[in-house]
């Protein structure tokens, strides 16, 4: 009984942390101290709700929705509204109020004096035609799929049995079964109708919000259709992955006549969709680039177009690329990393991280052997990394830390085995990877022809690179902790926090996957927080523009 009364709060608590965490990163990107909102925050702001909206915006545990394995204890099912309704609650409702949040974390009116607009903004004002139509014409195909599945039967699953024959082989029988179509189907149209009413109301949100006072009307209406762009490419994955979960329902046949095999074409097709919408890129704010309106005061502006410049700002697609390495090998070695649990994903982790700080260190490396010179003055940045980088990565370490002495204590109270040691050690491989970045950032000779301030900012750059994959790795695997030892968290706080005892059998316990998912997504989000170019401080202050004298 007192899980019962538990399990709701915590249901409210859980959105109503990750809303404060969103809203905190936002209003973080688009305030600019000293000088108020600006073209350049402004974008990144809206970069930073495509990105936190697309993470957030993910169906992958929603996959075998109405699916009923057979084998019970090796899989989860999404059979029951206890189940269903968090899988797809979470990305639906989560890519959705990301979006808003974003538009709601602009900061209001500052000035005495405001400039009224007579015009009224619809939505059809500021919304791209195109993508609109290809927008709705996904989701009239996930209808489609949805209707499809509303008239397919249900079927038992088929526990698997072992058949011999002869003396040595043996065959595994048995299959999946599903629930009810109409029941699948409602669940899934639901879903897709609550998507659709959102995105309207999101829509409207942006149309009816107020001007921002940095910029001009031209660019205020661009900035509300930038932000339509990015609502309805994420909508549209949303709404393909549900045709996917569609299709992977109506293409698993019934092993009670024989039929194992099964094909979701459905899911090329999504692929296909995902791919469309990365291409489909928003416009750009014209007052955001290099321009007579927002040049930047440092002494980069010129140094951007040096050569040593122009390698370091190339590495960052290709740390992308590194990183997408181990993504690849893991579609090979998936069955190996299912069986290796958190040996696997955690070594998954470590691959990953050693991968992007061996391009760091050769960026370094490169960067000396074309640029270098040993009459060069070589560059300090006075701040290797801003405050925010830093608290973020000792946090990160602290939480690692505190997650793995749990863990070791859960599986000591069970009786199992140390499995904790190999995290651990792999997550001390991965920092001991930075080192040769770290040392060729040390000792690397200075930059020829560079204009001041270059080579310390170039310097700058590679630190935050590292201490930024450090602290999503730490990070990353304090969540591998989390998902694949949950048992272990549920041996230390299960019995206190529930006031019973919990099933060691069970396949998880529900309160750690859940903060491990939260620190899988905040891990994506710290591996790519942005460099920020210190801008320099004007000789004299200057008042600020967006404030008037009370009078």
């Amino acid at each position: 009984m007192p899980a019962l009364f538990y399990l709701p709060p915590m249901l409210l608590l859980g959105p109503a942390i990750a809303a404060m965490l969103v809203y905190a990163v936002l209003r973080w990107v688009i305030w600019a101290p000293g000088a108020g909102t600006s073209p350049q925050s402004v974008s990144e702001h809206g970069l930073w709700v495509g990105v936190i909206g697309w993470l957030a915006s993910s169906l992958q545990g929603a996959m075998t929705l109405g699916i009923i394995p057979a084998n019970p204890s090796a899989a989860v099912s999404l059979v029951s509204a206890e189940s269903i309704v968090p899988a797809l609650a979470w990305p639906v409702l989560g890519c959705l109020a990301v979006h808003a949040l974003g538009q709601v974390s602009y900061p209001g009116p500052r000035r005495m004096r405001r400039e009224a607009m007579l015009s009224v903004r619809r939505i059809k004002d500021f919304l791209p035609r195109r993508l609109a139509l290809t927008t709705a014409a996904i989701f009239v195909s996930a209808a489609a799929a949805i209707a499809r599945v509303a008239t397919l039967p249900g079927f038992a699953a088929v526990a698997p049995t072992t058949v011999s024959d002869g003396q040595y082989n043996y065959y595994n029988g048995g299959g999946d079964g599903r629930i009810p179509g109409p029941e699948a189907a409602a669940w899934l149209g639901g879903a897709l109708l609550v998507l659709a009413a959102g995105t309207w109301l999101v829509l409207w949100l942006i149309a009816r919000r107020r001007q921002l006072e940095s910029l001009d009307p031209a660019d205020n209406a661009l900035l509300r259709t930038i932000a339509m762009n990015r609502l309805l490419r994420t909508v549209s994955t949303v709404a393909a992955g549900l045709t996917v979960i569609a299709g992977n329902f109506a293409s698993r046949p019934d092993p009670a006549h024989g039929m194992t095999s099964w094909t979701n074409f459905a899911g090329l097709a999504a692929t296909v969709v995902l791919l469309v919408m990365w291409w489909w890129r928003p416009p750009r704010l014209a007052a955001a680039r290099l321009g007579v309106r927002n040049r930047p005061e440092s002494g980069l502006a010129t140094g951007r177009q040096h050569p040593a410049a122009r390698l370091v700002s190339s590495l960052g697609a290709l740390l992308g690329l590194a990183a997408a390495v181990p993504l690849v090998a893991g579609a090979f070695l998936s069955q190996l990393l299912m069986a290796t649990a958190s040996y696997g994903f955690a070594g998954f982790v470590t691959l990953t991280a050693t991968s992007v700080l061996l391009v760091i260190a050769a960026g370094e490396f490169l960067l000396q052997r074309n640029y270098g010179s040993p009459e060069a003055p070589r560059g300090w940045p006075r701040q290797p990394a801003s405050p925010a980088l830093l608290t973020t990565a000792v946090l990160a370490l602290l939480v690692f830390l505190a997650v793995l002495g749990v863990t070791a204590a859960g599986q000591a109270r069970l009786a199992e085995g140390p499995g904790w040691v190999p995290a651990g050690l792999l997550t001390a491989g991965a920092c001991a990877a930075s080192l040769p970045a770290f040392l060729t950032v040390w000792f690397r000779r200075g930059v020829r022809d560079a204009p001041r301030g270059l080579d310390a900012a170039l310097r700058a750059i590679t630190l935050h690179r590292v201490v930024r994959t450090i602290a999503a790795t730490l990070t990353a695997q304090a969540a591998v902790l989390l998902l694949t030892q949950s048992q272990a968290w549920a041996a230390v706080f299960g019995p206190d926090a529930f006031g019973e005892a919990v099933d060691p059998a069970a396949g998880s316990w529900w309160p750690a996957t859940l903060a491990g998912s939260a620190l899988g997504a905040a891990a994506i989000v710290i591996a790519v927080i942005p460099f920020r170019t210190p801008a320099r401080a004007p000789s004299a202050p200057a008042p600020r523009p967006d404030k008037e004298p009370a009078t």
